[in-house]
Order: C-alpha cells, then sequence, then structure tokens
C-alpha cells in the first residue's frame, strides 16, 4: 500500500532525472505529506515527448457514471491489474511515473488504552535522490464536457526489507526503464514483468513522528527521526538501513 508520499525537488532535478519538457515550477511545490485526492505531478507521455501533468491522486475510470460515489482508487495492486475493470484500460494505455523523495509507511504496534498504535516510517533512498513510482492514469469527461486527469500509484509485495513494517510497497521504476514503461507500444505482458519489488539493499527507512498522521502538517520536520516508544506487535524488528 501507498497512501502517503512527499515530492520536495526542482525543476533542474526533475528534468535531470526524468527528461521532462520544460514546466511551471509551480507544479512542483515543496510538499512533505501528500495524500489521496491532493493534486500531484506525474510524467507522462504525450505526443511522444515526456511532459509533467498536473492530476488528481485518486483514479477514476473513464466509464465511471457518477466519480462522487467511488471509493478512492490511490492504489493499483500489480497483481490483477489487467482484470480489474477499473485498471485494465489504464495499464494498458496510460502508464505513468510518480515523482517522489519517498513514502511514509505504518508498522503495526501494540494495543494501547484499547485502541491499535502505528509507528511511522520515511521511506526513501539512502541518497536521497528521486525515485519513480509505477502509475497509471485516466481523463474522465462529464456529460458537460468537463475532465479531469487523475491517477494511481501501482503496488506489489514488499521486499524482504520493508516486511517487517507492511506486506505492499510502490513499484519503483528503474531509470533504464523509463522509456519502456511510458511506452504504449510496449506489450502489457512485458510491462507486467516490470512491476516487482525494489531490491532488499535499495531504500532505507527511518521512524518519524505520528505528526505524518494527519495530511495537514506538512514541513520538513516529518522527515526528523523519532524513535519508536513500543515495540511491534507481531513482526520482526525493521531494519532501519539498508546498506
Amino acid at each position: 500500500m501507498c497512501g502517503r508520499y512527499a515530492l520536495v525537488t526542482n525543476m533542474e532535478a526533475l528534468r535531470r532525472i526524468f527528461a521532462v519538457e520544460p514546466f511551471d515550477e509551480r507544479l512542483v511545490p515543496p510538499r512533505y505529506n501528500i495524500a489521496p485526492t491532493q493534486p500531484i505531478s506525474i510524467v507522462a507521455l504525450w505526443e511522444r515527448r515526456r511532459r509533467l501533468m498536473p492530476v488528481r491522486w485518486g483514479l477514476i475510470p473513464a466509464w465511471s457514471k457518477q466519480p462522487d460515489e467511488m471509493r478512492v482508487l490511490f492504489n493499483a495492486r500489480a497483481d490483477g491489474i489487467t482484470e480489474k475493470p477499473a485498471f485494465r484500460n489504464a495499464i494498458r494505455r496510460r502508464r505513468c511515473l510518480v515523482p517522489a523523495s519517498g513514502f511514509y509507511e505504518w508498522q503495526a504496534l501494540g494495543i494501547k488504552a484499547g485502541a491499535s498504535q502505528k509507528q511511522p516510517f520515511w521511506i526513501r533512498r539512502d541518497d536521497e535522490e528521486l525515485v519513480a513510482f509505477a502509475g497509471i492514469w485516466e481523463t474522465w469527461c462529464g456529460a458537460d464536457g468537463s475532465e479531469i486527469d487523475t491517477a494511481a500509484i501501482v503496488t506489489t509485495d514488499a521486499n524482504a526489507a520493508l516486511s517487517g513494517i507492511h506486506h505492499r510497497m510502490p513499484v519503483i521504476i528503474a531509470p533504464e526503464d523509463f522509456d519502456a514503461w511510458l511506452s504504449s507500444e510496449l506489450d502489457t505482458d512485458a510491462a507486467l514483468r516490470l512491476l516487482r519489488p525494489a531490491p532488499d539493499d535499495a531504500l532505507s527507512c527511518v521512524p518519524v513522528s505520528a505528526r505524518v498522521n494527519a495530511a495537514v502538517n506538512e514541513g520538513p520536520d516529518l522527515w526528523t527521526r523519532e524513535e519508536p516508544k513500543i515495540a511491534p506487535a507481531s513482526r520482526e524488528p525493521v531494519q532501519q538501513s539498508f546498506f
């Protein structure tokens, strides 16, 4: 699962890593706590060029008649993605990259005052370089001619290093696979082979404050290490550095 992530970058870094066309830097303000239904930026092919596009996080299938009544489809599981009516057209025709500084995941802890407790972790590359989540996107058209571009992040089984936190993780596309993933000419079976967990040594994680639980909280302090106050309930202790 990937229900929260961050993107703190600039035009120079995005153009260097993703080779996107020039864009308005107002598309990528520093954001430390991005949540579903909020606007996000994706990289997609448009007229055979990579463009940075603003979309809403939470895919609305093109066939939906009442999008406001649908649950928010912010993740798309890699397993079965070609069979799910909401995703099968997008995985074939509209694949994208979701630039990110990293993502948050919550590890189940013990029970306190009758309620389940969870410890948030900030998960990123050790060198703090940007990553690219695999994404799919759609354009929903209303009867009045209005259009809404939306996207979902593709998830897969967690690798061995992260499985102590959560059983799912976002698919991270390697730079050498960007062209293939974005190309509509790549057949679906070949695209599915790119939907695999990141190598076990690819990411590091840092326990952080529960302030990240509330999407209204923003700022670099959300990445500050804060040691867990109670031990995990049922999982093995998580390895906090994977190098």
